[in-house]
Order: structure tokens, then C-alpha cells, then sequence
């Protein structure tokens, strides 16, 4: 008997050949209908035999394209109305809910094929894709994912590109940026003295440049990557002083995995993520015989590598070159270039040798995303390319509400309906150039998805620039303590409600008290929170100098906890700064521009300066970063420094006087640097375990789960270990993977805590009136 139902697919299932898989599942099992876009998901019409619409409906899940993720299938009976055939019918914009759109995906294995294949047509063609790889995210204006949607629009597909997008049995049946070499994109190469070169001339010139150790700008998915041989450090030097960044580390791009063995020790789940279709920049440590200068990621044990991503990429690695240095084409701290202006043009001419560009838009710009692997864990460090903008789900009422995250590594988040979506990473918001850019996200996300917010919601700190924007957008206007968004943002990544402990360790966040947080132990959930324990606040002479310039935070410290005497480790320890030192003593006396805190990265910048690793940050994080090169790879036990805890009005106070005092003796009697810092480590895991540790004595009744979140948890050993002790105690612990655990996931616990005030504010019935409140 014939049947008849219309099954609606919602999730990310535009422009992942979904709908070519639904037309070849309906040929096998002979079943009529039709299936359509629409920007709720995909709509199919199914008529046939009972048992065979049982398969088809079955099959739908289980045999889905890779890129897909399908979130929900209904399926409900029908009139029958006789189909003769199964086709697929064209996109309507209609719809109440937002289809989930595919991130950008690397060039897949077969494409690659034929790319390599001297009797393909497409052999050696620079932008080949198909329905399972290519510019997905990078290249849409709007809902549905359509080529007139596009900025492959402009591009007319000749003959024999239409007769593949037309026929539902072809691999790029529906792959809206089919193209080929009739019918364009077009590369061209643009060199520094007016001379372009156009199609396979360029990618051999940009070649030869390459290997006479010039820096050429190259085009990719998400904007513009300067490149330059990775075994040269002449090039690699000149793009430092370029990009004005002395040692931030720089990502490489190795042809193939053999070359990343050759570097790098890789473990299987490494290998599978950087052959993943998202293929991130992957952290992998260095081999004792790494290959590669030290200039690269100067006194670190990692590297960040990736595979090529695009076809581009893939066509550079001939003729001897096998690793390419690969950053963001802009300088420090500025948005990544990715227009086809005068103007970026411009830019990239001072910024490189030459310019290997072509004629296809990029619509919105998309950094790199970078990952970290523990055993089989995979942890986002920057959520962007390949992730971007896939949504998080949730339970909580978060429609029309805007989250604008922190200064640093920003992101936003908008809730709609179920969904949170999280912009791609931004970046830090120091200047009006990076808030144009914030802007710019932003307004995309909005249109694209249709958002007017109800609320907007910011961190508590004043001078953020989120406080300004949020004031422009006019709305209802909430603020969230930081380290409450840091605890709810872990705790809405693994699904709990009851309230947890959190230990938050992280460098800056404005505390409810006007001073800086960062050694915090919470206890609440996305309603509420109390503070039961904090590390002792000591002075931040110069406020952000003291962050850029961690001696003079060591300073502080010292002259803070020892007057006198030490002042007098001080100067011991940075002899060629007494002179500084005398004012910095003053600062801290009189209270002048010295703001308390007391933070887990403050602590770690004063111990890198004490140790000499690091007196002078040159990027966010260095000295914290540097410091761990020597204390992460260490026996598990072993001594730890003193430290002190204190009940100050019922909070329980670490105190680390004692300890810092020691770690000052220990530098000046030149114990190892290696053995002072690993003994620092031990010391921050079990002064974070004894403070959780007093807290449940004092408050039994506290439920032991613990979530750890904040920046200073992008050092594994820390996360680990902690979990470890913790785990061995009877706690179960929650760290952090979809969403990072620094300020790039602030906007999630934001709008998380925000969600749940307004639901109780509207269960009150309370008015709506557009000031400034606070959540927590």
C-alpha cells in the first residue's frame, strides 16, 4: 500500500549535499516526492511503500553526509497525491527558525584527486570543492545557502559546471561554488615592482618567491595569510619586525603529515584532527631533533602546525618547499585583511613581497581555530574556522539576547530560540580599528540570522569597550560579574543546573568588590554565586603597565608582603631597575596608581620575573606561558612552597607571602630556574585543593562537583592535576572543550546568567525599564 509523509530535518543540513543525499536514498528505495530548502532546515515529500519509507526515514540519521548534524526529524503522514518522480524543488526563504549553515570545510581527499589528475579538468585548478568541502561560512550573505546568496554569484558556471550542479546523482550536485578554469574564480599574483602574473604562472612565481625566502600574502578561506619558508629565518625575521610582533609564536604549515612526524611527536588523536574537515592549528610538541629554527615559537616545547586547507594551499608545496610559516596578514593587535580594496592592498604591500589574490569575495573574515589535544580529549584554545558559526544548544530561554564577551579574545553570542551562537574568534577590542571589526561581525550576524535583541549583556568592568557598545544599541542593558560568566559557561557546557564549585583562575576580571579577581573559588549556578574563597590581594603598581611589565607586578608583590626587606629582594633580583624600584615603593605606599588584585596570572607574571624568564611581556600571557615551559614537565608529586590560609570574615584568604619569599631566596642562592618553577606549579594545585578542601569542612552540605574555568586552564598541567588531586578527594570535575576556557567563552556564561534573571524577573513581573542592572 502507498503512503505518504513529509519529514522536516532541521539542523546543519544546507550546503552539505543533503539534499543530493535525500534524492539518491529516495532513487534506491523508489520513493516519489520532492525535497527543499527552507530556512528552517530541509522539507521532504515522501510517497511510497510503507516498509520502504520506514528505510528512507531510518536512513536519514544514520547515513547523513559528514558534514551534516542533524538535530531533529519529525516526520508526519499525509494526503498521498501520486508523484511520478523524486526531485528536488527550489529554496524558499521562508520559516521561523535559523538553519544551521556548515563552517568552512578543507579541500576533501577527493578533490584533491582530481586536483592532482593531468586528465581531469579541473587538474591543478585552485578552487575546486565539492558538496562535502569548500568556503561555506566565509562566503554567504544570507539564509538559504543558495548560490545567489553568495558571492559566487557573479561567477556564471559555464556548460558543463551547470550539468554537474543540476545532476542529483554528481558529487557537486547543489555545491554552490562549483566552478572551474572556464568559468573563473581567477588567480592572479601581484608584485611589488606592477608586474601580475595570472593562473598557474602565479602559483610558480609565488613559488620561486617563496623559496628565495620572500614573504607572499596568500588569499585564503577567511582572508589573507602572509607565508614564508618555514626553514629560513631570514624571512621569518622580517615578518616579526613586519607584523611588529618580536615573539609571539608563529603557526606552520607542513604539505603532509609525514613532515609534521619530522617535527613533531603526534598522537593518533592529533593525527585525526588535523586530517579533520575542520583541520585547526593543532599544538604539538617538538621533537628533541625538531628541524625547524627556534625563531618560529621562540623557548617554547610546541609548535602549532596545520595541513593545507584549501587547493591553493596544496598547489604552493612543489618544488622543494614542504613548510610555510602561515599568520594572519595584519599587524598586532589589528583585524586580519581579507577585502579587495585599495586599501588592503596597500597594507599588504607593506606588509609582503607580493600578493597571490584572486577574484572571489570573501564575505566575512574568519581566523584560523586552534586546538590542544590531552590523551583523547580535544580542547578549543580559539574557536574560528571550521568550527564558526556552528551553534551551541540549550535548554535555557535565551531568544533575543545578546552577550558582547570581554575586551580580550572576544566573542559574542546571540541567543536564538534553542541555540547560543558564538561569533568566530575576534580578537582583543584595544583600539577603534578592532571595534570596527567587532561591529562589522556583529551587524552580519544579525542580518544573517534575523536578531533584534531584548537585552544586551556586559562584563561589570567599566572601562571595557563592550560598556560603550552596548550603550549604543540602546536596549536593556545587564552586567555580569566575569568569573560568574567563567563558572556558568563550563557549567552550561556540560549540562548542569545544580550549583557547583568553580574554581576560576585567570589574569584580569573586575570583582564585585572594585578590585581585580583571578584566584577565585565560587560556589552557584547561572542565578546566583558567592565568593568562598580568594587568593590575598596584593598592588599592581601602574595598574595595566604592571600586566605588561611583570617585574614591576613582582615588585609590588615583594615591597607589599616585606616592606623594607623587600624592597631589598627586590632590587636583588632586578639590580638594573633600582631607581624604578624607589618609585614603584612610593606607588605602593601612597596608594598612587596601584589598583589591588589578586589573580592566578598576576601571581605567575611575578614568579616568571622573579626567575628571569620573563620581566617584560611582549604578547598577552608570555610570562605566564614561558614560566610553564619549565614546570609542566615534572614528577607528579613533590615539594610545594608554603602558603598560608586565612578566615577574612567568614572568606577563606590564600596568602603566599611566605612562599613568594622563599621563591625569592631560592632565585638569589641560583637554584635551578627548572626545579623553582615546578615547585611553583605544585604550589598553585594544592593551594586551589586546600582551599576547596576548607570550604567543604566548613559547609558540608556543598554539592562536589567542581567546574574549572579561566584562562590560566590553558595550562593542562594546572587543569590536570587539578582534576586529578580533586578527583581523588571525591569531587567530579568539568573542564572545558567546545567552549575556551579563557575570555573567548565569557559571552556564553553571560547570556546564560542573563537568561535566567530575566526569567525570574518576568516570573516577579517586574517592569522593563532601560538601565543598567545586575545579574550577579
Amino acid at each position: 500500500m502507498q503512503r505518504a509523509v513529509r519529514v522536516v530535518v532541521k539542523g546543519r543540513v544546507q550546503g552539505v549535499g543533503f539534499r543530493p543525499f535525500i534524492y539518491g536514498l529516495a532513487s534506491r528505495l523508489n520513493i516519489k516526492g520532492t525535497v527543499q530548502n527552507n530556512v528552517d532546515g530541509v522539507i521532504i515529500i515522501g510517497e511510497g511503500e510503507w516498509n520502504n519509507l520506514l528505510q528512507f526515514n531510518g536512513q536519514i540519521k544514520e547515513s547523513a553526509p559528514r558534514l551534516s548534524r542533524i538535530e531533529y526529524v519529525a516526520v508526519d503522514d499525509i494526503t498521498y497525491k501520486g508523484y511520478e518522480e523524486f526531485s528536488i524543488i527550489p529554496s524558499v526563504a521562508t520559516g521561523k527558525e535559523v538553519s544551521l549553515i556548515s563552517p568552512d570545510a578543507a579541500v576533501c581527499e577527493d578533490c584533491i584527486n582530481e586536483m592532482n589528475n593531468p586528465l581531469d579538468r579541473r587538474y591543478k585548478f585552485p578552487f575546486i570543492n565539492c558538496t562535502q568541502c569548500g568556503p561555506r561560512y566565509s562566503i554567504i550573505h544570507k539564509l538559504p545557502y543558495d548560490r545567489p546568496y553568495t558571492t559566487m554569484a557573479s561567477f556564471h558556471m559555464c556548460t558543463v559546471c551547470r550539468e554537474e550542479y543540476t545532476d542529483p546523482t554528481n558529487r557537486r550536485h547543489h555545491a554552490q561554488p562549483i566552478c572551474c578554469a572556464q568559468c573563473g574564480p581567477r588567480l592572479e599574483l601581484r608584485m611589488s615592482n606592477g608586474q601580475v602574473c595570472e593562473g598557474e604562472e602565479a602559483i610558480n612565481k609565488a613559488i620561486l618567491l617563496l623559496k628565495s625566502n620572500k614573504i607572499v600574502a596568500v588569499k585564503g578561506i577567511g582572508g589573507y595569510h602572509l607565508a614564508c619558508n618555514a626553514r629560513a629565518e631570514e624571512p621569518i625575521n622580517q615578518l616579526r619586525k613586519v607584523k611588529h610582533r618580536p615573539k609571539r609564536p608563529f603557526a606552520v604549515m607542513a604539505d603532509c603529515l609525514e613532515t609534521v612526524m619530522e617535527m613533531c611527536e603526534m598522537t593518533d588523536v592529533e593525527e585525526a584532527v588535523l586530517n579533520s574537515s575542520e583541520m585547526p592549528i593543532t599544538l604539538l610538541k617538538k621533537k628533541p631533533s625538531y628541524p625547524l629554527s627556534d625563531c618560529i615559537a621562540p623557548r617554547l616545547s610546541t609548535l602549532g602546525v596545520m595541513l593545507p586547507y584549501t587547493p591553493l594551499h596544496h598547489l604552493l608545496f612543489r618544488e622543494g618547499l614542504n613548510g610555510l610559516v602561515m599568520t594572519s596578514a595584519n599587524v598586532s593587535g589589528s583585524p586580519i585583511l581579507y577585502k579587495d580594496d585599495d586599501c588592503s592592498f596597500n597594507q599588504l604591500r607593506a606588509l609582503s613581497d607580493a600578493i597571490l589574490t584572486h577574484d572571489r569575495p570573501i564575505y566575512r573574515p574568519i581566523d584560523d581555530s586552534v586546538v590542544q589535544c590531552e590523551r583523547d580529549q580535544i580542547t578549543l584554545l580559539r574557536r574560528a574556522r571550521g568550527y564558526a558559526p556552528d551553534p551551541l544548544k540549550t535548554y535555557a530561554p535565551v531568544d533575543s539576547i545578546l552577550a558582547l564577551g570581554g575586551n580580550q579574545k572576544n566573542a559574542f553570542a546571540l541567543g536564538v530560540g534553542s541555540h547560543i551562537f558564538v561569533s568566530p574568534h575576534i580578537g582583543d577590542l584595544d583600539h577603534e580599528e578592532m571595534v570596527g571589526a567587532f561591529r562589522e561581525h556583529l551587524a552580519h550576524y544579525k542580518k544573517w540570522l534575523g536578531f533584534k535583541e531584548k537585552y544586551v549583556v556586559i562584563d561589570k568592568h567599566p572601562l571595557y569597550e563592550t560598556n560603550r557598545l552596548a550603550r549604543e544599541l540602546g536596549s536593556n542593558v545587564l552586567k555580569v560579574q566575569h568569573h560568574h560568566a567563567h563558572h556558568v559557561s563550563c557549567m552550561e557546557e556540560h549540562g548542569l543546573k545544580k550549583p557547583t564549585l568553580g574554581i576560576i583562575l585567570d589574569g584580569t576580571g573586575y570583582g564585585n568588590d572594585g578590585h581585580v579577581w583571578g584566584f577565585e573559588l565560587l560556589y552557584g549556578d547561572k542565578g546566583s554565586f558567592e565568593r568562598l574563597g580568594h587568593l590575598r590581594y596584593t598592588p599592581l603598581p601602574g595598574g595595566e603597565k604592571a600586566v605588561k611589565e611583570p617585574w614591576r607586578n613582582a615588585v609590588g608583590m615583594l615591597i607589599n608582603s616585606f616592606s623594607q626587606e623587600g624592597r631589598e629582594l627586590a632590587c636583588a633580583l632586578f639590580p638594573d631597575r633600582k631607581r624604578e624600584i624607589d618609585l614603584i615603593e612610593n606607588m605602593v605606599k601612597k596608594g598612587v596608581n596601584t589598583p589591588l588584585g589578586g589573580t592566578c596570572g598576576r601571581l605567575f607574571d611575578a614568579v616568571s620575573a622573579m626567575l628571569g624568564v620573563c620581566s617584560v611581556s611582549t604578547y598577552e600571557g608570555e610570562a605566564a606561558i614561558k614560566l610553564a615551559e619549565f614546570g609542566q614537565d615534572q614528577a607528579k608529586k613533590g615539594e610545594h612552597y608554603p602558603f598560608q590560609i586565612h578566615d577574612l570574615n567568614g572568606t577563606i584568604q590564600l596568602d603566599f607571602s611566605s612562599g613568594l619569599y622563599e621563591i625569592a631566596s631560592d632565585r638569589l642562592s641560583m637554584k635551578p630556574t627548572r626545579t623553582i618553577a615546578q615547585a611553583f606549579h605544585r604550589t598553585v594545585v594544592e593551594m586551589s585543593v586546600q582551599m576547596v578542601m576548607s570550604a567543604v569542612k566548613k559547609r558540608p552540605d556543598l554539592n562536589r562537583n567542581v567546574v574549572l574555568s579561566g584562562g590560566s586552564f590553558q595550562n593542562f598541567f594546572l587543569r590536570d592535576e587539578l582534576k586529578k588531586e580533586l578527583s581523588e578527594r571525591g569531587f567530579e570535575v568539568f573542564t572545558h572543550r567546545l567552549i575556551p576556557c579563557h575570555d573567548g567563552g565569557l559571552s556564553v556564561g553571560q547570556l546564560i546568567i542573563a537568561s535566567e534573571w530575566i526569567s525570574r524577573q518576568s516570573a516577579k513581573k517586574g517592569s522593563e525599564k532601560d538601565v543598567y542592572r545586575s545579574p550577579s
